[in-house]
Protein backbone atom coordinates (compact mmCIF):
# COMPACT_ATOMS: atom_id res chain seq x y z
CA UNK A 1 0.00 0.00 0.00
CA UNK A 2 1.30 3.42 -1.10
CA UNK A 3 2.21 5.52 2.08
CA UNK A 4 0.45 8.97 2.69
CA UNK A 5 2.08 11.82 0.58
CA UNK A 6 3.72 13.38 3.89
CA UNK A 7 4.90 10.25 5.81
CA UNK A 8 6.77 9.50 2.20
CA UNK A 9 8.81 12.93 2.79
CA UNK A 10 9.27 12.25 6.29
CA UNK A 11 10.67 9.05 5.06
CA UNK A 12 13.11 10.53 2.77
CA UNK A 13 14.30 12.51 5.78
CA UNK A 14 14.93 9.74 7.77
CA UNK A 15 17.36 7.65 4.94
CA UNK A 16 18.60 11.02 4.00
CA UNK A 17 20.23 11.73 7.24
CA UNK A 18 21.31 7.80 7.56
CA UNK A 19 23.17 8.47 4.33
CA UNK A 20 24.79 11.82 5.48
CA UNK A 21 26.07 10.29 8.35
CA UNK A 22 27.88 7.37 6.24
CA UNK A 23 29.32 9.85 4.35
CA UNK A 24 30.45 12.16 6.71
CA UNK A 25 31.94 9.53 8.17
CA UNK A 26 34.43 8.96 6.21
CA UNK A 27 35.71 12.46 6.78
CA UNK A 28 35.24 13.33 10.21
CA UNK A 29 37.89 11.23 11.30
CA UNK A 30 40.56 12.25 9.20
CA UNK A 31 40.08 15.61 11.07
CA UNK A 32 40.57 14.06 14.10
CA UNK A 33 43.42 11.89 13.51
CA UNK A 34 46.39 14.13 14.35
CA UNK A 35 45.08 14.39 17.69
CA UNK A 36 44.12 10.69 17.67
CA UNK A 37 47.60 9.50 16.92
CA UNK A 38 48.55 11.65 19.73
CA UNK A 39 46.66 10.07 22.57
CA UNK A 40 46.75 6.56 21.97
CA UNK A 41 50.44 6.38 20.66
CA UNK A 42 49.32 5.07 16.79
CA UNK A 43 52.27 4.40 14.35
CA UNK A 44 51.99 5.85 10.79
CA UNK A 45 51.08 2.20 10.15
CA UNK A 46 48.34 2.01 12.65
CA UNK A 47 46.68 5.71 11.49
CA UNK A 48 46.29 4.46 7.90
CA UNK A 49 44.46 1.51 9.43
CA UNK A 50 42.10 3.80 11.30
CA UNK A 51 40.92 5.10 7.39
CA UNK A 52 41.35 1.57 5.77
CA UNK A 53 39.30 -0.57 8.21
CA UNK A 54 35.85 1.96 7.63
CA UNK A 55 36.50 2.10 3.93
CA UNK A 56 37.43 -1.87 3.66
CA UNK A 57 34.84 -2.82 5.92
CA UNK A 58 32.36 -0.92 4.12
CA UNK A 59 33.43 -2.02 0.32
CA UNK A 60 33.95 -5.25 1.18
CA UNK A 61 30.30 -6.27 2.26
CA UNK A 62 28.15 -3.72 0.55
CA UNK A 63 26.78 -5.83 -1.77
CA UNK A 64 26.21 -8.99 0.70
CA UNK A 65 24.12 -5.98 2.65
CA UNK A 66 22.12 -5.13 0.29
CA UNK A 67 21.29 -8.59 -0.15
CA UNK A 68 20.54 -8.84 3.55
CA UNK A 69 18.00 -5.98 3.09
CA UNK A 70 16.37 -7.17 -0.08
CA UNK A 71 15.86 -11.02 1.89
CA UNK A 72 15.71 -10.04 5.22
CA UNK A 73 13.75 -6.83 5.19
CA UNK A 74 14.86 -3.21 3.97
CA UNK A 75 13.45 -1.72 7.43
CA UNK A 76 14.34 -4.78 9.66
CA UNK A 77 17.83 -4.27 8.31
CA UNK A 78 18.07 -0.54 8.27
CA UNK A 79 17.40 -0.45 12.23
CA UNK A 80 19.73 -3.39 12.86
CA UNK A 81 22.61 -1.10 11.22
CA UNK A 82 21.12 1.82 12.81
CA UNK A 83 21.79 0.05 16.10
CA UNK A 84 25.47 -1.19 14.97
CA UNK A 85 26.62 1.58 13.45
CA UNK A 86 25.76 3.50 16.96
CA UNK A 87 26.97 0.92 19.39
CA UNK A 88 30.60 0.63 17.26
CA UNK A 89 31.11 4.55 17.32
CA UNK A 90 30.69 4.84 20.77
CA UNK A 91 33.22 1.89 21.64
CA UNK A 92 35.51 4.17 18.80
CA UNK A 93 34.73 7.09 21.29
CA UNK A 94 35.97 5.50 24.19
CA UNK A 95 38.41 3.43 22.75
CA UNK A 96 41.97 3.42 24.90
CA UNK A 97 44.44 2.01 22.61
CA UNK A 98 44.77 2.11 18.24
CA UNK A 99 44.15 -1.38 18.27
CA UNK A 100 40.33 -0.87 19.88
CA UNK A 101 40.19 2.63 17.80
CA UNK A 102 40.73 0.36 14.33
CA UNK A 103 38.26 -2.48 15.38
CA UNK A 104 35.65 -0.33 16.43
CA UNK A 105 36.02 1.78 12.97
CA UNK A 106 35.82 -1.59 11.64
CA UNK A 107 32.71 -2.42 12.94
CA UNK A 108 31.50 0.88 11.73
CA UNK A 109 32.11 -0.02 8.28
CA UNK A 110 30.60 -3.07 8.50
CA UNK A 111 27.09 -1.81 9.80
CA UNK A 112 27.50 1.22 7.60
CA UNK A 113 27.58 -2.17 4.60
CA UNK A 114 23.43 -2.47 6.15
CA UNK A 115 22.96 0.49 6.39
CA UNK A 116 23.54 2.07 3.27
CA UNK A 117 21.60 -0.11 0.80
CA UNK A 118 18.75 -0.48 3.14
CA UNK A 119 18.22 2.98 3.06
CA UNK A 120 18.52 3.32 -1.06
CA UNK A 121 16.53 0.43 -0.98
CA UNK A 122 13.57 2.03 0.84
CA UNK A 123 14.36 5.05 -0.97
CA UNK A 124 13.44 3.20 -3.95
CA UNK A 125 10.26 1.43 -2.95
CA UNK A 126 8.55 4.36 -0.72
CA UNK A 127 9.26 6.74 -4.51
CA UNK A 128 8.54 4.40 -7.07
CA UNK A 129 8.39 6.40 -10.14
CA UNK A 130 7.95 10.39 -11.80
CA UNK A 131 8.43 13.44 -10.31
CA UNK A 132 8.37 12.32 -6.85
CA UNK A 133 11.22 9.92 -7.68
CA UNK A 134 13.39 12.30 -9.19
CA UNK A 135 13.00 14.75 -6.66
CA UNK A 136 13.34 12.12 -3.80
CA UNK A 137 16.81 11.28 -5.38
CA UNK A 138 17.85 14.74 -5.64
CA UNK A 139 17.10 15.41 -2.34
CA UNK A 140 19.03 12.49 -1.41
CA UNK A 141 22.03 13.18 -3.56
CA UNK A 142 21.88 16.41 -2.71
CA UNK A 143 22.15 15.35 0.93
CA UNK A 144 24.80 12.75 0.69
CA UNK A 145 26.93 14.63 -1.80
CA UNK A 146 26.92 17.17 1.25
CA UNK A 147 28.22 14.82 3.45
CA UNK A 148 32.01 14.84 3.25
CA UNK A 149 31.88 18.81 3.59
CA UNK A 150 29.95 18.42 6.49
CA UNK A 151 32.31 15.29 7.99
CA UNK A 152 35.42 18.31 7.51
CA UNK A 153 33.73 21.05 9.33
CA UNK A 154 32.26 19.37 12.16
CA UNK A 155 35.19 17.09 12.70
CA UNK A 156 36.78 20.16 12.92
CA UNK A 157 34.95 21.89 15.55
CA UNK A 158 34.58 18.82 17.65
CA UNK A 159 38.33 18.45 17.79
CA UNK A 160 38.89 22.09 18.37
CA UNK A 161 36.26 22.63 20.47
CA UNK A 162 35.46 19.40 22.62
CA UNK A 163 37.66 16.45 22.05
CA UNK A 164 38.49 13.93 19.32
CA UNK A 165 36.62 11.67 20.78
CA UNK A 166 33.37 13.37 19.80
CA UNK A 167 34.08 13.19 15.99
CA UNK A 168 32.78 9.01 16.75
CA UNK A 169 30.26 9.85 19.67
CA UNK A 170 28.60 12.19 17.85
CA UNK A 171 27.07 9.58 15.62
CA UNK A 172 24.69 8.93 18.34
CA UNK A 173 22.59 11.81 18.21
CA UNK A 174 21.99 10.80 14.16
CA UNK A 175 21.64 7.46 15.31
CA UNK A 176 18.82 8.37 17.53
CA UNK A 177 17.02 10.44 15.33
CA UNK A 178 17.43 7.59 12.86
CA UNK A 179 15.59 5.46 14.76
CA UNK A 180 13.00 7.68 15.89
CA UNK A 181 12.07 8.41 12.24
CA UNK A 182 12.62 4.46 11.17
CA UNK A 183 9.64 3.60 13.56
CA UNK A 184 7.57 6.33 12.99
CA UNK A 185 7.53 6.89 9.16
CA UNK A 186 9.08 3.51 7.44
CA UNK A 187 7.43 0.50 6.23
CA UNK A 188 8.43 -2.63 5.86
CA UNK A 189 9.25 -4.23 2.46
CA UNK A 190 11.42 -7.15 0.98
CA UNK A 191 12.01 -9.21 -2.65
CA UNK A 192 9.55 -11.85 -2.90
CA UNK A 193 10.62 -15.33 -4.30
CA UNK A 194 13.03 -18.10 -2.93
CA UNK A 195 16.28 -15.71 -2.20
CA UNK A 196 19.52 -17.67 -0.78
CA UNK A 197 22.81 -15.57 0.51
CA UNK A 198 26.00 -16.20 -1.29
CA UNK A 199 27.99 -17.01 1.58
CA UNK A 200 30.83 -18.33 0.26
CA UNK A 201 31.68 -15.72 -2.45
CA UNK A 202 31.08 -13.10 0.71
CA UNK A 203 33.07 -14.72 2.91
CA UNK A 204 35.83 -15.30 -0.18
CA UNK A 205 35.60 -11.52 -1.83
CA UNK A 206 35.77 -9.90 1.69
CA UNK A 207 38.60 -12.29 2.62
CA UNK A 208 40.65 -11.67 -0.63
CA UNK A 209 40.16 -8.01 -0.78
CA UNK A 210 41.26 -7.69 3.13
CA UNK A 211 44.61 -9.81 2.37
CA UNK A 212 45.09 -7.62 -0.52
CA UNK A 213 44.59 -4.65 1.51
CA UNK A 214 47.02 -5.88 4.37
CA UNK A 215 49.53 -6.88 1.42
CA UNK A 216 49.76 -3.21 0.38
CA UNK A 217 49.67 -2.14 4.02
CA UNK A 218 52.46 -3.99 4.49
CA UNK A 219 54.71 -2.95 1.82
CA UNK A 220 56.63 0.00 3.81
CA UNK A 221 58.58 -2.67 4.91
CA UNK A 222 59.26 -3.29 0.86
CA UNK A 223 57.91 -4.98 -1.89
CA UNK A 224 59.69 -8.10 -1.15
CA UNK A 225 59.63 -8.49 2.15
CA UNK A 226 57.60 -12.36 2.34
CA UNK A 227 54.73 -10.89 4.21
CA UNK A 228 53.71 -8.32 1.23
CA UNK A 229 54.44 -10.90 -1.28
CA UNK A 230 52.72 -13.88 0.66
CA UNK A 231 49.43 -11.51 1.62
CA UNK A 232 49.25 -10.23 -2.18
CA UNK A 233 49.47 -13.90 -3.86
CA UNK A 234 46.49 -14.69 -1.19
CA UNK A 235 44.30 -12.09 -1.78
CA UNK A 236 44.83 -12.36 -5.50
CA UNK A 237 43.97 -16.26 -5.21
CA UNK A 238 41.12 -15.46 -3.20
CA UNK A 239 39.59 -13.44 -5.68
CA UNK A 240 39.78 -15.75 -8.38
CA UNK A 241 38.19 -18.07 -6.71
CA UNK A 242 35.25 -15.66 -5.55
CA UNK A 243 35.26 -15.56 -9.96
CA UNK A 244 34.65 -19.43 -9.85
CA UNK A 245 32.22 -18.99 -7.16
CA UNK A 246 30.17 -16.53 -8.75
CA UNK A 247 30.44 -18.27 -12.34
CA UNK A 248 28.40 -21.09 -10.57
CA UNK A 249 26.33 -19.59 -7.94
CA UNK A 250 22.61 -19.63 -8.99
CA UNK A 251 22.02 -16.89 -6.99
CA UNK A 252 25.94 -14.71 -6.93
CA UNK A 253 26.74 -12.03 -4.77
CA UNK A 254 27.77 -10.93 -8.00
CA UNK A 255 26.09 -11.06 -11.67
CA UNK A 256 29.93 -11.57 -13.46
CA UNK A 257 27.95 -10.41 -16.28
CA UNK A 258 28.04 -7.10 -15.10
CA UNK A 259 31.49 -6.42 -14.63
CA UNK A 260 32.83 -8.39 -17.92
CA UNK A 261 31.35 -5.63 -20.05
CA UNK A 262 34.44 -3.78 -21.09
CA UNK A 263 32.59 -0.35 -20.35
CA UNK A 264 31.09 -0.68 -17.30
CA UNK A 265 34.39 -2.34 -16.15
CA UNK A 266 36.26 0.52 -17.17
CA UNK A 267 34.31 2.44 -15.14
CA UNK A 268 34.77 0.41 -12.05
CA UNK A 269 38.93 0.36 -12.42
CA UNK A 270 38.29 4.73 -12.77
CA UNK A 271 35.97 4.57 -9.47
CA UNK A 272 38.61 2.08 -7.71
CA UNK A 273 41.39 5.03 -8.72
CA UNK A 274 39.28 8.23 -7.92
CA UNK A 275 38.62 6.33 -4.61
CA UNK A 276 42.49 5.67 -3.77
CA UNK A 277 42.29 9.91 -4.63
CA UNK A 278 39.47 10.95 -2.64
CA UNK A 279 40.23 9.18 0.68
CA UNK A 280 44.08 8.30 0.35
CA UNK A 281 46.01 11.11 -0.66
CA UNK A 282 43.66 13.37 0.79
CA UNK A 283 44.14 12.36 4.26
CA UNK A 284 47.54 13.48 3.79
CA UNK A 285 46.46 16.64 2.96
CA UNK A 286 44.71 16.51 6.17
CA UNK A 287 48.31 15.79 7.61
CA UNK A 288 50.13 18.20 6.26
CA UNK A 289 47.35 21.06 6.90
CA UNK A 290 47.67 20.02 10.34
CA UNK A 291 50.68 19.05 11.34
CA UNK A 292 53.62 21.06 8.72
CA UNK A 293 51.39 24.29 8.96
CA UNK A 294 50.29 24.13 11.97
CA UNK A 295 46.54 24.52 11.24
CA UNK A 296 43.94 24.30 14.18
CA UNK A 297 41.77 20.99 13.21
CA UNK A 298 38.71 23.48 12.38
CA UNK A 299 41.41 25.30 10.31
CA UNK A 300 42.57 22.02 8.49
CA UNK A 301 38.56 21.34 8.09
CA UNK A 302 37.90 24.65 6.19
CA UNK A 303 40.81 24.52 4.60
CA UNK A 304 39.96 21.41 2.62
CA UNK A 305 36.43 22.65 1.73
CA UNK A 306 37.44 23.57 -1.78
CA UNK A 307 37.91 20.57 -2.80
CA UNK A 308 33.91 18.96 -1.87
CA UNK A 309 32.66 22.38 -2.66
CA UNK A 310 34.62 22.65 -6.00
CA UNK A 311 32.52 18.83 -7.07
CA UNK A 312 29.40 19.82 -5.70
CA UNK A 313 29.33 23.68 -7.33
CA UNK A 314 30.83 21.88 -11.01
CA UNK A 315 28.86 18.73 -11.14
CA UNK A 316 25.42 20.68 -12.47
CA UNK A 317 27.52 21.88 -15.42
CA UNK A 318 29.18 18.45 -16.00
CA UNK A 319 25.41 16.77 -15.74
CA UNK A 320 24.50 19.51 -18.40
CA UNK A 321 27.77 18.74 -20.44
CA UNK A 322 27.40 14.58 -20.34
CA UNK A 323 24.36 14.49 -23.12
CA UNK A 324 25.78 16.78 -25.19
CA UNK A 325 29.15 15.48 -25.12
CA UNK A 326 28.91 11.85 -23.82
CA UNK A 327 30.79 10.48 -21.00
CA UNK A 328 34.35 9.52 -22.72
CA UNK A 329 36.05 12.88 -23.25
CA UNK A 330 34.99 13.94 -19.66
CA UNK A 331 36.26 10.78 -18.63
CA UNK A 332 39.63 11.27 -20.12
CA UNK A 333 39.72 15.27 -19.31
CA UNK A 334 38.51 15.07 -15.87
CA UNK A 335 41.19 12.83 -14.26
CA UNK A 336 44.02 15.13 -15.94
CA UNK A 337 42.83 17.83 -14.32
CA UNK A 338 43.08 16.12 -11.31
CA UNK A 339 46.00 15.05 -11.94
CA UNK A 340 47.15 18.66 -13.07
CA UNK A 341 46.16 19.85 -9.30
CA UNK A 342 47.67 16.72 -7.98
CA UNK A 343 50.99 17.64 -9.62
CA UNK A 344 50.35 21.42 -8.54
CA UNK A 345 49.99 20.25 -4.68
CA UNK A 346 53.10 18.55 -4.74
CA UNK A 347 55.31 21.05 -4.92
CA UNK A 348 54.20 22.23 -1.20
CA UNK A 349 57.19 23.58 0.57
CA UNK A 350 57.15 23.63 4.78
CA UNK A 351 57.13 27.27 5.26
CA UNK A 352 54.84 27.64 2.26
CA UNK A 353 51.17 29.70 2.08
CA UNK A 354 48.11 27.98 2.15
CA UNK A 355 46.49 30.51 -0.72
CA UNK A 356 49.48 29.96 -3.15
CA UNK A 357 50.38 26.23 -2.52
CA UNK A 358 46.85 24.34 -1.29
CA UNK A 359 44.01 26.72 -2.16
CA UNK A 360 44.52 26.72 -6.40
CA UNK A 361 44.87 22.49 -6.32
CA UNK A 362 42.24 21.89 -4.32
CA UNK A 363 39.95 24.04 -6.84
CA UNK A 364 41.38 22.56 -10.03
CA UNK A 365 40.84 18.68 -8.23
CA UNK A 366 37.45 19.57 -7.32
CA UNK A 367 36.47 21.10 -10.62
CA UNK A 368 38.13 17.52 -12.19
CA UNK A 369 36.30 15.23 -9.61
CA UNK A 370 32.79 16.92 -10.98
CA UNK A 371 33.86 15.55 -14.18
CA UNK A 372 34.77 12.12 -13.17
CA UNK A 373 31.54 10.91 -10.50
CA UNK A 374 29.11 12.66 -12.75
CA UNK A 375 29.45 10.00 -15.90
CA UNK A 376 30.61 6.85 -13.98
CA UNK A 377 27.31 6.34 -12.63
CA UNK A 378 25.27 6.93 -15.80
CA UNK A 379 28.41 4.44 -17.49
CA UNK A 380 28.02 2.00 -14.77
CA UNK A 381 24.16 1.62 -15.44
CA UNK A 382 23.87 2.15 -18.86
CA UNK A 383 23.03 -1.04 -20.71
CA UNK A 384 22.04 -3.09 -17.22
CA UNK A 385 19.01 -5.39 -17.15
CA UNK A 386 16.50 -3.70 -14.56
CA UNK A 387 17.23 -6.63 -12.28
CA UNK A 388 20.70 -6.06 -11.86
CA UNK A 389 20.75 -2.39 -11.69
CA UNK A 390 20.55 -2.37 -7.98
CA UNK A 391 24.15 -4.79 -7.95
CA UNK A 392 25.54 -2.16 -10.68
CA UNK A 393 25.01 0.88 -8.32
CA UNK A 394 27.02 -1.29 -5.33
CA UNK A 395 29.70 -2.44 -7.35
CA UNK A 396 30.27 1.48 -8.09
CA UNK A 397 30.32 2.63 -4.59
CA UNK A 398 32.12 -0.93 -3.28
CA UNK A 399 35.08 -0.04 -6.01
CA UNK A 400 35.40 3.76 -4.75
CA UNK A 401 35.96 1.95 -0.84
CA UNK A 402 38.13 -0.38 -2.49
CA UNK A 403 39.91 1.60 -4.22
CA UNK A 404 40.13 4.12 -1.56
CA UNK A 405 41.67 0.71 1.10
CA UNK A 406 44.13 0.05 -1.50
CA UNK A 407 44.99 3.20 -2.66
CA UNK A 408 45.70 4.50 1.18
CA UNK A 409 47.74 1.53 1.34
CA UNK A 410 49.98 1.80 -1.49
CA UNK A 411 50.38 5.73 -0.68
CA UNK A 412 51.43 4.93 3.02
CA UNK A 413 54.04 3.05 1.37
CA UNK A 414 54.97 5.38 -1.07
CA UNK A 415 55.03 7.96 1.78
CA UNK A 416 57.02 5.67 4.20
CA UNK A 417 59.87 4.91 1.74
CA UNK A 418 59.90 9.00 0.57
CA UNK A 419 60.73 9.51 4.44
CA UNK A 420 64.23 7.18 3.93
CA UNK A 421 63.99 5.87 7.64
CA UNK A 422 64.21 9.77 8.75
CA UNK A 423 62.08 9.75 12.20
CA UNK A 424 62.93 13.49 12.76
CA UNK A 425 59.53 14.51 11.89
CA UNK A 426 61.11 17.98 10.53
CA UNK A 427 58.32 20.09 8.98
CA UNK A 428 60.56 20.15 5.64
CA UNK A 429 61.41 16.42 5.46
CA UNK A 430 57.35 15.49 5.97
CA UNK A 431 56.68 18.20 3.73
CA UNK A 432 58.96 16.57 0.70
CA UNK A 433 57.42 12.90 1.78
CA UNK A 434 53.52 14.28 1.02
CA UNK A 435 54.69 15.86 -1.66
CA UNK A 436 56.23 12.16 -3.40
CA UNK A 437 52.87 11.01 -2.89
CA UNK A 438 50.52 13.18 -4.28
CA UNK A 439 53.00 12.63 -7.15
CA UNK A 440 51.68 9.14 -6.64
CA UNK A 441 48.18 9.76 -6.36
CA UNK A 442 48.96 12.30 -9.80
CA UNK A 443 50.24 9.22 -11.89
CA UNK A 444 47.36 6.88 -10.33
CA UNK A 445 44.60 9.81 -12.12
CA UNK A 446 46.32 9.66 -15.19
CA UNK A 447 46.51 5.77 -15.59
CA UNK A 448 42.10 6.77 -14.71
CA UNK A 449 42.68 8.73 -18.28
CA UNK A 450 44.11 6.28 -20.27
CA UNK A 451 41.79 3.53 -19.10
CA UNK A 452 38.86 5.71 -20.03
CA UNK A 453 40.25 6.36 -23.62
CA UNK A 454 41.07 2.55 -24.13
CA UNK A 455 37.74 0.72 -22.40
CA UNK A 456 35.36 3.38 -22.57
CA UNK A 457 34.32 3.59 -26.01
CA UNK A 458 31.23 3.37 -27.84
CA UNK A 459 27.96 5.80 -29.19
CA UNK A 460 27.50 8.30 -27.12
CA UNK A 461 23.56 6.56 -26.72
CA UNK A 462 25.08 3.57 -25.67
CA UNK A 463 26.98 4.86 -22.62
CA UNK A 464 23.89 6.46 -21.04
CA UNK A 465 21.18 4.66 -19.17
CA UNK A 466 18.31 4.73 -21.93
CA UNK A 467 15.15 6.87 -21.20
CA UNK A 468 16.18 8.87 -18.25
CA UNK A 469 18.35 11.89 -17.91
CA UNK A 470 21.48 11.53 -16.39
CA UNK A 471 22.35 10.75 -12.94
CA UNK A 472 23.83 13.12 -10.35
CA UNK A 473 26.06 11.06 -7.70
CA UNK A 474 27.83 12.24 -4.95
CA UNK A 475 31.83 12.02 -4.37
CA UNK A 476 31.29 9.88 -1.08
Amino acid sequence: MPLPTRRKWWALAVVSLTQLVVVLDGTIVNIALPQAQAELGLSDSQRQWVVTAYALAFGALLLLGGRVADYWGRKRTFIVGMVGFGLASVFGGVAQSGTELIIARGLQGVFAALLAPAALALLTVTFPSGRERNTAFAVFGTVAGAGASVGLVLGGVLTEFADWRWCLLVNVFFVALGLVGAFLFISESKADGDNRYDLAGAVTVTLGLGSLVYGFSMAEAGWGNPQTVTFLILGVLLLAAFVWIEARQRQPLLPLRIVADRVRGGAFLIQAIAGSVMIGATLYLTFHLQIVMQMSALGAGLASLPLPLGTMLVAPFATKMLPRFGPRPLLIVGPVIVAAGLGYLSFITAMGSYWVEVFPALVVMGAGMALVFVPLQNVALAGVAPHDAGAASAVTNSAMQIGGSIGLSVFTAVYVGALAGDTSHLPEVLADAYSVTFVAAAIGMLLAAVIASTMIRGQKSQLLPSGSDAVLVHAG
